[in-house]
């Protein structure tokens, strides 16, 4: 038995492509697989729900496919709401979507499931991230190849958990809410499951990507990608300050802490709140200013230095626009909640 979220915050005008490609997704034809799909139209003001259900309706779904309108808006609570209200007691793995993501592998879907069903030591099941900037038909413009490049590659992407397109068990994922109000939730979910709720150390082999991909919308402009980074950057200073209050805790405690969290959103505030600024970090850890650098090795031809030192360099600059711009929301109180 498998549940798929679809998280949707305004997202009219591209929701019936979604469903329209979910159509096409071979899960729905194995007999030996229970599929139901939650269409979460979270938060939204653009008429997304009644968008969703007229494609739903269109497409010949029954009743394994629900359109649910949720006042409230919010990932990490829409999260919480599909994993611990909607999603179906018997089920055994619970499938994450973003509703502005494609998914050109009709098997995507099925890859996930039977990859996680099929080793019960994994916890957590990936896609590949791929920009849609790389399947365009034609040469990229200037910006378009600084965007390309300054959003970086990841290259460990079988280790991490992508938020567009991912599964987990879902006993695991019932062991813990998220707090609200999360800028990223998918580095929270990774630190919950593979250190099951800090009781040990980080253990990869809860985790593998499954051999599938899904495309997803670059930025188009310096300006998205500053703020598409402001986001991550000030989502990973938030999740670090959780981490240190959860971390001493046993595993009872810290799923006391989230329940009370997932309800309260000053409950992360005061997270975060909590010893900042410091020094010499201020609110954002410098890490998250050096962390490329630091990464960069550097070729033995003197052609390839200097392309490397050139990329460093604009790559550098980018990351000092957003360390300062996530430094600043950071000291407004503008963190958490951060969409």
């Amino acid at each position: 038995m498998v549940d798929l979220a679809i998280f949707a915050h305004n997202e009219a005008s591209g929701i019936t492509a979604t469903i329209k490609a979910l159509a096409e997704q071979s899960i729905l034809a194995h007999a030996e697989i229970d599929f139901r799909v939650l269409v979460l139209a979270n938060g939204c003001t653009d008429g997304t729900a009644e968008v969703a259900q007229n494609a739903v309706s269109a497409a010949g779904f029954g009743d394994d496919v629900e359109v649910h309108d949720l006042a409230r808006g919010g990932k990490s609570r829409t999260w919480n709401r599909f994993v611990h209200d909607f999603s179906r007691r018997d089920c055994a793995v619970l499938l994450f979507c973003d509703a502005d993501i494609l998914l050109p592998d009709t098997e995507a879907l099925t890859k996930l499931v039977k990859c996680l069903s099929g080793n019960r030591n994994l916890r957590a099941i990936t896609s590949r991230p791929v920009k849609d900037l790389q399947h365009v038909d034609r040469q990229l413009n200037l910006t378009e190849r600084m965007i390309s490049a300054g959003g970086g590659t990841l290259d460990n992407w079988n280790e991490a958990i992508c938020g567009q397109l991912y599964g987990l068990r879902a006993d695991i994922a019932r062991s813990f809410h998220l707090p609200a109000g999360l800028p990223v939730e998918d580095g929270f979910v990774r630190a919950m499951v593979l250190t099951d709720l800090f009781s040990e150390l980080e253990n990869l082999t809860y985790i593998d990507g499954a051999d599938t991909f899904h495309v997803y919308e670059s930025e188009r402009t310096l300006r998205g990608l500053i703020r598409h980074q402001t986001r991550i950057v000030i989502g990973g200073a938030v999740n670090a300050k959780a981490f240190a209050r959860l971390g001493p805790l046993d595993a009872s405690s810290i799923q006391t802490q989230l329940r009370q969290a997932a309800e309260d959103e000053s409950w992360l505030q005061d997270v975060v709140a909590d010893g900042s600024p410091s020094w010499p970090d201020g609110w954002v850890p410098l890490h998250f200013l050096v962390k490329r650098l630091a990464a960069t090795s550097f070729p033995s031809s003197l052609k390839g230095r200097i392309r490397t030192i050139a990329i460093a360099i604009a790559g550098l600059v980018l990351d000092t626009i957003v360390y300062v711009a996530a430094q600043l929301r950071m000291a407004r109180g503008q963190g958490v909640g951060f969409w």
